[in-house]
């Protein structure tokens, strides 16, 4: 592989430019991630890159993640032209456009299924750039910016149940193979008030669980949704409200977690490359 002559600089907090070699381990891990999607038969989709704030606020996003947002705006026209001036861009106005950045791959697609009927087994796969406004930064392991590659199942309650166990039968297969050591543990999400009434049902009967690096890292999740987006958006499976489950792989966190396990990105990358075969 070709190699550069520059350091790549991050070019701020909680962003990153990968090098060729954490560039590559990431499109081949994402190659192995879709073979979960290969195996459940769900096609691959490309997401929005907006949503509308009016859509998640039928999902209860800014109830329960506020401070996770990040509000897409733009620049007012006397704003444009102050900075075509030669203006500060911090002394600018900027005006609100009813759109945030996603926070996980999956809203977008939940939104694109709203009012419809989705059969009794319906799947989908995407991989999407993804955006938290977090209290703090660290390298890879939490980011502005990030790529999830979600697996998402829409149907039946039993069948919700049975996405999950596929996927963590997958998950800790591969991650097996890759050389990684997992824990797997309910999550415990940054609900923005812990004391209401989805944190406490959250903790009384968790529908979230993560795959946990040995340095504490959550790399993967998967996500029983009960019948909440049906509801919410009207989509129904057999004429009844669709149950959903999800399956998320956090991949700029795989790659840390490989380059953790095997000590340096060229060993991680020879690994998944053996992997894949």
């Amino acid at each position: 592989m070709a190699t550069l002559s520059l350091t790549l600089q991050n070019p701020g907090p909680g962003l990153v430019v990968l090098d060729p070699d954490r560039a590559a381990l990431l499109h081949e891990l994402d190659a192995l991630f879709t073979g979960l999607a290969t195996q459940l038969a769900a096609p691959a989709v490309v997401g929005p890159p907006l949503l509308p704030a009016e859509g998640l606020a039928r999902l209860d996003y800014f109830r329960n993640f506020p401070h996770l947002g990040v509000a897409a705006a733009r620049f007012p026209d006397q704003a444009v032209d102050a900075l075509a001036a030669g203006k500060e861009v911090a002394e600018q106005p900027v005006s609100p456009t009813g759109y945030l950045l996603p926070s996980a791959t999956c809203y977008g697609l939940l939104l694109s299924l709203a009012g419809q009927e989705v059969g009794p087994e319906f799947r989908l796969t995407a991989i999407g750039r993804c955006f938290r406004n977090e209290d703090h930064y660290d390298g890879l392991r939490r980011l502005w910016g990030f790529h999830m590659r979600e697996v998402l199942y829409l149907g039946t309650a039993d069948g919700a149940r049975q996405h999950l166990l596929d996927s963590r039968e997958f998950i800790e297969d591969l991650a097996g193979r890759l050389g990684v050591v997992l824990s797997y543990q309910p999550a415990n999400d940054p609900f923005y008030d812990r004391t209401g009434s989805r944190a406490k049902l959250m903790a009384l009967d968790p529908v979230k669980y993560e795959f946990v690096a040995e340095d504490g890292t959550a790399i993967a999740s998967v996500n029983r949704h009960r019948n909440f987006f049906g509801e919410r958006l009207g989509i129904t499976s057999d004429g009844a409200v669709a149950h959903s489950s999800c399956t998320a792989f956090g991949v700029e966190r795989w790659v840390h977690a490989m380059v953790l396990a095997h000590g340096t990105p060229e060993r991680a990358l020879h690994r998944v490359r053996d992997v894949r075969g």
